[in-house]
């Protein structure tokens, strides 16, 4: 009987066939997560897996850093506690006025019935480090799932509006900075009262869009939150108009905005509470139905549905 002697190796697909299935795999699973967010469930417990090690392979430089902070911590201090005592005193005059005026701005508001402007509160976050992402602008912070963290959260900082939370896991949360590309937030302009909305450019710098080009805006001027959006409460400080270019050919201006928050430089952020959802009034409620059950083409829908009926 002839036998032949096994193979040395086993020969399984070839190369360029297996590298043409598991591009177009990937391909597939990139294309199915962006539309449905299929692997949001995944990557979620894969980073509570991952989270650990994150954080052990922080740990020595957060060591060497907090070793190397503690030996200066003390006389830093000593001034900042000396400065602010001296600016405590300083602008006593100053607080003692502003308690006395919100009490009155309060009762005024008390007797013309105008609703109370919304508290702002939070919860203290520290970024733990940036997304790894060269074209985006993320932050990745401490507070997750386990905090009653939930996306579309406000992020500031003491001087402004740092970005939204786009993203959260069980333990951490990716917060998208104002200066993203995919990042818009209404804006007002303090001096004028002018509304519209700033965008991200990437570069860490904003623009503010949907201007004409003979609008009333000039370098320096603040923009704050609108309110407009249901998620920013209004007033925060946003930005700095820095570069204004008109152009009669073009019916908008294109004005160019910087930061006024600490987007790339602290360590600590503060993410605000949501927005309690604005509950209409009952008689709106009951208008606003009876427009659509008058609506034309709500009619001849009726119509069309009692007739098929028959």
């Amino acid at each position: 009987m002839d036998h032949q002697p096994p193979p040395f190796f086993k020969r399984g697909p070839a190369p360029l066939a297996l590298l043409s299935f598991y591009v177009a795999l990937s391909v597939a699973l990139l294309v199915v997560d962006a539309r449905l967010q299929t692997l949001e469930v995944l990557r979620q417990a894969l980073s509570m897996f991952t989270h650990p090690v994150q954080h052990l392979a922080q740990m020595p430089a957060q060591f060497l850093d907090n070793a190397g902070n503690y030996f200066v911590s003390v006389s830093r201090l000593q001034d900042e506690n000396a400065q602010l005592k001296r600016a405590r005193l300083d602008n006593v005059a100053t607080l003692l006025r502003t308690q006395h005026l919100e009490v009155e701005n309060q009762r005024l508001r008390n007797l013309l019935g105008v609703k109370e402007r919304q508290q702002a509160s939070g919860q203290l976050a520290q970024i733990l480090y940036s997304a790894r992402d060269p074209y985006s602008r993320r932050i990745v912070i401490d507070k997750g799932q386990q905090d009653k963290v939930v996306s579309g959260q406000p992020v500031i900082d003491d001087a402004g509006i740092v970005g939204q939370v786009t993203r959260v896991f069980p333990f951490v949360a990716e917060v998208t900075l104002i200066t993203d590309k995919e990042q818009a937030v209404p804006v007002q302009i303090v001096r004028t009262g002018l509304r519209s909305v700033v965008f991200g450019l990437g570069n860490g710098q904003l623009e503010l869009r949907f201007l004409p080009a003979n609008a009333d805006v000039k370098d320096g001027d603040v923009l704050v939150t609108s309110g407009l959006d249901g998620i920013f409460l209004p007033g925060f400080p946003v930005a700095r108009v820095v570069h204004i270019e008109r152009d009669t050919s073009y019916s908008f201006a294109r004005i160019f905005c910087m930061p006024l928050a600490g987007v790339e430089n602290f360590s600590e952020v503060m993410i605000l509470d949501p927005r309690p959802a604005v509950v209409l009034p009952e008689q709106l409620v009951r208008e606003a139905a009876g427009r659509e059950a008058r609506s034309p083409v709500r009619s001849g829908q009726a119509k069309k549905k009692r007739l098929k009926k028959d």
